[in-house]
């Protein structure tokens, strides 16, 4: 598909409290029905379910998350890297979250979780079980020979935590995909390029699953997907992976701990305040503040729910966007100097110390 003209989808999100009965659900992909489907392919024979299950299962760990500020919780899939425990997930599923923990499909134990490093652009993250040891690992395949009308499966989380791994089985109908993706939730869109588009039902909590061939290999990680879709009228779902190259190969920088463009390494720094964009109005470009959260680094320099940021260490915010970026580029501990102008239209300014926030 034309990269100037992506599909609409939705990340399988944490919804907020309000919006289900409970604070918990799945977290994973929604997207809108796609339109104009690819021609279908060739039938396929089946794949042999049994067989890539107890193949592949072993290497996958569930991913449950706590949303501390936003009173939710989330649940993802993830990839094992290494027997030590390093992990492989989209960013979606952990991001957000104050405390993420996770249980091998292996040996049913739980671990607690610290994040290596993400990339939220490309929406991977790595993640690294404390105190694991002699994991199985995934079988990683390579996206370089994928083919249109080649069989897969999607293997996840969807069916929830404690019970049996959910599978998906399909086949490949586009290389190459694009799609304009949000939360369940109704957050901000993100456009992913360069999919695996795929023929099955990838369903919430799939999100960060992998994506295998009729060998077991995993070829994509599981990213979107829409609810239904329409392929020479019949009526199913569809679903989009990163191509697993691309994914391990952010992975691997991320691991590798050396700074790269657009890959945030370690803990993520917090100012304390939920915000967004100015009003046009003609106005004063920033970040207009929407929420100070109480005991945060925010509150003790007397910002306050109104007041407008517009530069960190004298680099112009015009935008809620901006204000994120700057500070995704420093370190829980380090000192920024915050210039803002109050509600009244007072320029005002103070040291903050960031802290430690939420990932991503």
């Amino acid at each position: 598909m034309d990269s100037k003209h992506p599909r609409t989808a939705r990340l399988w999100a944490r919804r907020l409290p309000g919006m289900l009965a409970t604070a918990t659900v799945v977290a994973g992909l929604l997207a809108a029905p796609a339109t104009a489907a690819p021609a279908p392919a060739p039938p396929v024979a089946p794949l042999d379910q049994s067989a890539l299950l107890s193949q592949v299962v072993p290497g996958l760990v569930d991913i449950n998350t706590t949303l501390g500020y936003q009173g939710a919780a989330g649940a993802g899939t993830g990839i094992v890297l290494d027997p030590n425990g390093d992990v492989l997930t989209n960013n979606h599923v952990i991001e957000g979250a104050t405390e993420i923990n996770a249980i091998s499909l292996a040996n049913g134990q739980g671990y607690a979780v610290d994040v290596i490093g993400f990339d939220r652009a490309n929406d991977i993250a790595v993640v690294r079980m404390r105190g694991a040891a002699g994991l199985p690992t995934a079988n990683i395949g390579t996206s370089s020979n994928l083919a249109v009308g080649e069989p897969i499966a999607a293997i996840g989380n969807s069916n929830g935590t404690g019970s049996a791994p959910s599978y998906a089985p399909g086949s490949i109908t586009q290389l190459g995909a694009s799609v304009r993706a949000s939360d369940e939730s109704g957050g901000g869109s993100r456009e992913l390029y360069d999919l695996i588009r795929v023929a099955a039902d990838i369903r919430p909590g799939d999100s960060g699953g992998p994506l295998v061939n009729s060998a077991g290999q995993v070829v994509g990680v599981n990213v979107a997907a829409t609810l239904t879709y329409r392929m020479g009228g019949v009526t199913g779902g569809e679903g989009f992976a990163i191509p697993i190259d691309r994914a391990m190969a952010i992975a691997n920088q991320i691991r590798s701990g050396a700074p790269a463009p657009g890959v945030h390494l370690g803990d993520s720094a917090f100012i304390g305040v939920g915000i967004a964009d100015a009003p046009a109005f003609g106005g004063p470009a920033g970040a207009v503040v929407r929420q100070v959260l109480p005991d945060a680094p925010a509150g003790q320099t007397g910002l306050r729910v109104g007041d407008l940021i517009t530069a960190v260490d004298g680099a112009a915010v015009n935008s809620a966007a901006d204000l994120s970026n700057i500070v995704d580029g420093h370190r829980p501990g380090d000192t920024v100097i915050l210039s803002w102008i109050d509600r009244m239209g007072n320029p005002r300014s103070a040291s903050v110390v960031l802290g430690k926030g939420p990932v991503g």
